[in-house]
């Protein structure tokens, strides 16, 4: 009664009057109500959320935007709050808006009511009292109302963006900040993107900027910082000390280091904890719309049992059909904007988190902290499924991870709801569920098992193809394609019967999940039938209790779902945690002090050297280190550079270090680029720079001169002029300490004479500086400072050269056993001779001109990562299914089917079990339905399930083993054009989505698509007017969805597209992280690979923005199918029974869910599918010639002699280029040994890769023993011709393996091989002998051992003919005279090529062939062409050979 009195003293006007309010036909809320409590509504709102408000305002500061008019126009209504929004750069306020729409609402009761009782006066004739009238207060009232709806309009509208703000900068920004709040919920901001999307397809020049804290600088110092955190917490450190030793240098205490050892146990550092810390709490806003969601997913079921209750009450009022009507609108609407800003939230985390993830894994490896040895315990290919595969699955698993908590709570809710519309018979459905829970642990644990085992040999696979595209040209020369395509089919074949066993384990859980929500509600309505005879199913009950399973279903199919995501997950974090925990180098391995005049080291290193060394290098000397294969030359250079773990002692250098690695290493980008090398162009050094390195000549015949795109590793530069462009590089940083490892061993004599003269020399451009020079020529040691000979990791002898040979020790030795053939040079470089004139050797032209002349078209060779648009092609779908089987995907859909009609006819058999009539309190036939609706529940068999998994994975199967054998089979050139990163994305990412994610999506897509038109139908039986509404409905929905798809697959397209980049990128670094850390370059690098992971997260971010753009459009469809379909029912209430009520409205409530999960799955399996397309588009390029001819004519024995014809041959390396080599005709007798000589890019590989077809002749014709070669099959050809590659290629195997991947050869002839290619101690000195096992890219191995093992092939197979293609560059002279002896003995009877930059290995050979600018200049015995003073004598004088 109180509140009664506080309304009117005498209790006329009361608080609240049902009469009124809710049991009559024309509802009102009573005068005090109105004036009480919807006045406080929107104040309470206001109060309770403002300081929450501010203080997120506080927190986030976006700017000041200047006073507009429309600002101006927000203030007249709502000062304080408007102002400060302000001031804090909001331009569109979601309080603001919600507190106008709230005032309104409230407003409009009290709007209606007013109008209500003016038209009820005049029809009852009161309008002559005029006292009654409040003129005022109505007028008030009204400005007040009108007021209220302009300030709800102009909160609709969003101001101008802030001064100084992102937007303004950017030219192309992301509309969402500036984007009004209904624009936000509705994600109607994206609408300008998908039109142009849907006239044309979109490209990336359409997509928007990232948002500042989506970018990588933003996001990837965040979780560093975080993980960093977790590591300083567990005490536990990457980074290494010295043993032994404290940073200050004072020896540690051995309580310190027991104490250091106890404190290390305590635990490894979290990196769940960090990037819980990193991403959580954003990623709580999500949690906070989950629940709200959660609670708002209860409502539909409630007003079903309204709805059904209204239908039986005849005596109910009409309008209380359409109130609850209306209100499931609002309901489902309200809860569908909030569901999709929960996945908006959801996705952008995960976005986020992939970018930091991937930066991080980028900074571990290329920034270049890890350690060499900790580098080779992670592969290429298991870094390279860090950064794609596990990446992702973490982006997979933020979308589910809220289910852990959210699945119970609607279980319990669920329940909850149950037990009060059941009872306790609810009691035995969930001893279902709970007996079904140890099964799916149990299948769990399975499942987390078979997972581990499939990512590791997803890794061994992607290794291994990393290595198979790194060495390709090897592949091919050997004709070894099928022996490895073998080796990795293999590995891919345990990926298949693991994946296999996943799946089935899978579709396990999802058999454990359909069986039991089909059990839980038999067994609930079983035992609630069964219990009391008095018990009753009617419509309320049967159908509100459905509706609640179809609720329960939902966190039960998901569990499964989250649990595997959870399971895969866990072992990606694994597997990051254990990468991001990897040793990491120490930066006090070489110090940098500021005031010493010197470079010093007395120190012990972990591998390699092994011994004590102290050396002391004056500034601006000039320094030869010298000593035999594997001597520890490299691994001193190594250490200085602080490459190794130091054991003891100091290094200090002084001042910058610029470093030439032994195999030169060179980006993807001009050749400009990779000489200026992140430096600022100065034209004129850079001129000195390119005329000094001998690099002129080579700018004249580059397609593009110093513009032209240098390939991939270099693949369209020649081994001497990479190791010029490598030497260009360092030089002209123009750093204080130059380390070089060999770098003169790969280009000819004079090439190398002329660089040492004009660089590394006395009087070259780095006089002065200091100059650690490894070498294996002993024509410039007359010229060193100081020589250090170094054998066995040690150095024996150090001292100037004319010291050295006055001692008479080792190197004096040295000297005079392998010095004699250079000894002229020897002595002609003391004499100081100039040497062959620049003139002679290079063109006159400068740089300018060789730029400028060239097209800038011809300069580009590789081919980005294309996206194809528009629709995919049915026939990609076709291919699809022709991979599964025609039968076996036939039979899937008619599984599918059956499935789900036997789920359709249990749910009908249930309406018609509710309609049945009461009887004595009871239903008559109950226990015959209650045996029908089992008999229905036990058909719905999963097997559908099954047969898709493993279609799945023959599909899988199939596209794989086509894309491999018809990589394999494309040309040399393909490879040239193609990016590695392109190649591994397909074996890595596209084969994954394959493998797993397109049968997933499959599946829901069947699920989806068959529920939709079983709710259809449903709904058209109950209330056939719904016909009126589902066309244009139909029309809509498709409409959309087309609209829809046309942006989505353009989108996913030029996201896998802009995926490429990331990944070559990353091979490119890791190839190169000496030189990257040598030159002090790593922040470039990071800066490069951050803008491509964010490039690619431009596309990934309208995607994912478009789905939530898609699913409000298509879930508002939904919901009005919902909303027809109850109001129809309360328009036909009169004629409608209660259970064919209650199934069209159950079946109406899951229509949303299901018309958004058909239209995502669609579009997903569009999207996907175009992994299908991408696999497929290497069956259409250009291919080699067949492997093998299948009636072949060729004798077993060919080549018997050895005879070579070249008559009038040339070839060309691309169709729009000119020819690399002309007019060449030569006669080659059998035994014949010919020399090959001529300056770099002479054109002396180039014929070389004619006589093995990797390039097929543009003219003219090659035979070999009177056959035409082009008349063979390749493999016949390549495997019977034997080649030592100019760079030596080793793949991580076994050595046996690496000489005999056939294993055609038994273990004496191996042995024998390896001795006469003088291996044989070092390979009896290892363990595991001829099973020792090479690292990726036999990176364990020297690089003159690795050519060792070239020659080690070479002998194994002994043809007829061999090429050796610069062979012996690597290796000292000692080696090298070895090599040339082994070849003059084994190789007597059989006709040898050599391609050589040392002329005193060819001077004995039968006849010599000079090459110059792709003809041939001379030809004949070396004598002869002596005599002849032409080209080869010029040469031959420089080597001090005449």
């Amino acid at each position: 009664m109180g509140i009664d009195s506080f309304c009117s003293l005498d209790g006329s006007d009361p608080f609240w009057d049902w009469n009124r309010t809710w049991q009559t036909h024309n509802p009102d809320l009573t005068p005090c109500f109105q004036n009480t409590v919807l006045v406080w509504i929107p104040c309470l709102y206001l109060w309770l959320s403002a300081p929450f408000y501010i203080l997120y305002l506080k927190r986030n500061d976006r700017g000041y935007i200047c006073m507009t008019h429309l600002n101006r126009a927000k203030t007249l209504l709502a000062t304080f709050l408007i102002q400060y929004e302000r001031m804090k750069g909001v331009q569109s306020s979601g309080v603001m808006l919600n507190f106008w729409l709230v005032a309104l609402v409230c407003a409009t009761v009290t709007f209606r009511s007013k109008i209500l009782h003016e038209i009820l006066k005049m029809l009852f004739g009161l309008s002559f009292q005029p006292a009654s009238v409040n003129v005022f207060k109505y007028t008030t009232f009204y400005i007040y109302y009108t007021m209220l709806l302009i300030s709800l309009i102009l909160a609709c509208l969003s101001d101008q963006p802030p001064l100084f703000s992102q937007a303004v900068k950017d030219s192309n920004p992301c509309p969402e900040l500036g984007a009004s709040f209904l624009s936000r919920i509705t994600f109607w901001w994206i609408t300008g993107l998908m039109v142009i999307g849907y006239k044309r397809p979109l490209e990336e020049k359409d997509l928007w900027s990232l948002n500042t804290e989506d970018k990588s600088e933003k996001v990837v110092p965040q979780l560093v910082r975080r993980w960093d955190q977790e590591c300083n917490k567990t005490l536990y450190s990457p980074k290494r000390a010295a043993k032994g030793e404290k940073k200050e240098g004072q020896p540690i205490e051995e309580s310190e280091i027991l104490l250091a050892k106890t404190l290390q146990k305590t635990g490894e550092p979290s990196l769940f904890c960090a990037l819980c810390r990193t991403f959580g709490p954003y990623f709580l806003v999500s949690s906070l719309y989950k629940i709200i969601h959660d609670i708002l997913m209860f409502v539909g079921p409630e007003i079903l049992r309204l709805l059904i209750q209204f239908v039986n009450d005849s005596s109910a009022p009409t309008w209380h059909g359409y109130f609850y009507t209306t209100l499931l609108l609002v309901c489902t609407c309200v809860q569908t904007l909030i569901l999709q800003k929960y996945f908006h939230v959801c996705f952008v985390t995960g976005m986020r988190l992939r970018t930091a993830i991937v930066g991080a894994v980028y900074r571990k490896v290329s920034a270049l902290v890890i350690t060499n040895a900790a580098r080779r315990t992670s592969t290429v290919g298991e870094i390279v499924n860090l950064m794609s595969v596990d990446a992702q699955r973490f982006m997979d698993l933020i979308t589910y991870i809220n289910m852990i908590w959210s699945a119970p709570l609607q279980v319990i809710l669920a329940l909850y709801f149950l037990w009060q519309n059941l009872g306790p018979s609810v009691l035995a459905g969930v001893a279902v569920m709970v007996l079904m829970v140890p099964l799916n642990a149990v299948i769990a644990m399975k499942t987390k098992t078979y997972q581990v085992a499939q990512m590791k040999s997803k890794d061994n696979r992607i290794k291994l193809m990393n290595e198979v595209l790194n060495g390709i040209k090897v592949l091919k020369l050997y004709a070894w394609e099928l022996a490895f395509k073998d080796k990795v089919s293999a590995i891919r074949e345990s990926e298949l019967r693991v994946l296999m066993k996943t799946v089935v384990s899978f579709d396990d859980i999802c058999f454990c999940h359909l069986v039991s929500f089909t059990k839980v509600a038999l067994s609930t309505f079983a035992v609630y039938v069964l219990v009391d005879d008095h018990n009753i199913l009617d419509a309320q009950k049967a159908f509100v209790s459905l509706a609640l399973f179809n609720i329960l279903r939902f966190p039960l199919n998901m569990l499964p779902m989250v649990i595997s995501s959870m399971v895969q997950a866990s072992v990606s974090m694994k597997r990051l945690r254990v990468f991001l925990s990897h040793e990491e180098l120490d930066e006090d391995n070489v110090e940098r002090p500021a005031i010493t005049a010197c470079e010093s080291s007395d120190s012990i290193w972990k591998s390699g050297i092994k011994q004590m060394i102290n050396v002391r290098v004056p500034e601006g000397a000039f320094v030869a280190v010298v000593g035999h294969v594997g001597s520890g030359k490299s691994s001193l250079l190594s250490a200085l550079l602080g490459e190794m773990q130091k054991q003891e002692g100091s290094v200090s250098i002084k001042g910058s270090v610029a470093y030439v690695p032994q195999q030169a290493w060179i980006q993807n980008a001009t050749l400009k680029d990779n000489i200026l090398f992140g430096r600022e162009a100065k034209d004129s050094w850079y001129e000195k720079v390119v005329e000094a390195c001998a690099l002129l000549p080579d700018l004249e015949v580059l397609p593009g001169g110093d513009l032209t795109e240098i390939g991939e590793k270099g693949v369209n530069l020649s081994g001497g002029q990479k190791q010029r462009v490598s030497v260009a590089r360092a030089v002209y940083c123009n750093c204080a300490v130059y380390l070089l490892d060999d770098p003169l061993s790969a280009v000819d004599a004079h090439v190398g004479k002329h660089i040492f003269e004009k660089v590394i020399g006395p009087q070259g451009l780095l006089q002065g500086r200091t100059r650690v020079l490894v070498t294996h020529g002993l024509s410039f040691l007359p010229q060193a400072d100081l020589i250090l000979v170094m054998v066995d990791g040690e150095i024996t002898e150090m001292g100037s050269y004319t010291e050295l040979l006055g001692r008479q020790g080792a190197f004096a030795e040295f000297l005079r056993t392998y010095a004699s053939t250079e000894q002229e040079e020897v002595e002609e470089s003391v004499g100081g001779e100039a040497g062959l004139l620049v003139s002679e050797l290079l063109s006159s032209n400068d740089v300018a001109a060789a730029k400028t002349t060239k097209s800038t078209e011809a300069a580009r060779l590789t081919e980005a990562d294309k996206a194809n648009t528009g629709r995919v092609k049915l026939s990609v779908f076709w291919e699809y299914m022709k991979a599964i089987g025609l039968p076996l995907s036939i039979f899937s859909i008619f599984l599918f089917f059956c499935h789900h009609l036997s789920s359709l006819g249990s749910n009908y058999w249930l309406s018609l079990w509710t309609d049945d009539p009461v009887i004595n309190n009871t239903q008559p036939n109950r226990e015959m339905r209650l045996g029908v609706y089992g008999a229905f529940g036990l058909t719905q068999v999963f097997w559908y399930s099954v047969t898709v998994s493993v279609g799945g994975i023959l599909a899988s199967r199939y596209l794989h083993q086509t894309m491999l054998y018809n990589v394999l089979r494309s040309p040399m050139s393909f490879f040239e054009r193609t990016p590695s990163g392109n190649l591994v994305n397909r074996f890595a990412k596209e084969t994954d989505t394959i493998d797993t994610v397109i049968p997933s999506i499959i599946k829901m897509f069947m699920g989806s698509m068959f529920n939709v038109l079983g709710s259809c139908a449903v709904i058209l039986i109950a209330t056939p007017l719904v016909a009126i509404i589902i066309p244009p409905l139909g029309l809509l929905y498709f409409f959309v969805q087309r609209f829809y798809v046309a942006s989505s697959r353009q989108l996913k397209r030029l996201e896998s597209v802009s995926r490429s980049p990331v990944y070559t990128h990353f091979n490119e670094t890791l190839l190169g992280t000496s030189v990257i850390r040598a030159f002090g370059e790593q922040q470039r690098f990071i800066r490069e690979s951050d803008g491509r992971v964010d490039h690619n997260q431009t596309a990934y971010f309208p995607s994912i923005v478009a789905n939530r753009w898609l699913a409000v459009r298509l879930e508002f469809v939904g919901n009005c199918i919902v909303t027809f379909a109850a109001l129809f029912a309360v328009m036909a209430r009169d004629s409608l029974s209660p259970g064919i009520m209650g199934l069209s409205i159950s079946y109406a409530l899951q229509v949303t869910t299901s018309l958004n999960w058909l239209v995502r799955m669609s579009s997903e399996v569009e999207t996907n599918i175009v992994a299908v397309e991408k696999v497929k588009e290497y069956g259409d390029t250009e291919k080699e010639a067949e492997w093998r001819l299948e009636h072949s004519t060729l004798p077993a024995g060919w080549p018997t002699t050895g005879h070579i014809e070249i008559r009038n041959f040339g070839l060309r390396y691309r169709e729009d280029l000119e020819l690399a080599i002309s007019d060449i005709s030569v006669n080659i007798e059998g035994g014949e040994k010919v020399g090959i000589v001529g300056r770099t890019g002479a054109g002396k590989s180039s014929l070389t890769l004619g006589l093995f077809r990797i390039i097929e002749a543009a003219q003219g014709e090659i035979c070999i023993d009177g056959v035409n070669i082009a008349k063979l099959g390749l493999h016949e050809l390549r495997s019977r011709i034997t080649i030592i590659p100019q760079d030596p290629v080793l793949f991580s195997g076994s050595l046996r393996m690496n000489l005999d991947p056939f294993d055609g050869y038994t273990d004496e002839e191996v042995w024998r091989a390896l001795e006469l290619a003088h291996l044989k101690n070092f390979v009896s000195g290892l363990p595991d002998k001829l099973n020792h096992e090479c690292s990726e890219g036999g990176e364990n191995l020297s690089l003159g051992q690795r050519q060792l093992v070239c020659l080690a092939r070479a002998l194994l197979r002994k043809t007829k003919i061999l090429v050796l293609d610069e062979a012996t560059a690597a290796v000292d002279l000692e080696t090298d005279n070895l090599i040339q002896s082994t070849i003059r003995t084994q190789f007597e009877d059989c006709t040898v090529l050599t391609i050589a930059h040392r002329l005193n290995t060819i001077m004995d050979y039968t006849r010599v062939l000079v090459l110059d600018k792709g003809h041939m200049a001379e030809f004949g015995s070396p004598s002869n062409l002596i005599a002849k003073k032409g080209i080869f004598y010029k040469m031959a004088k420089d080597s001090g050979l005449v």
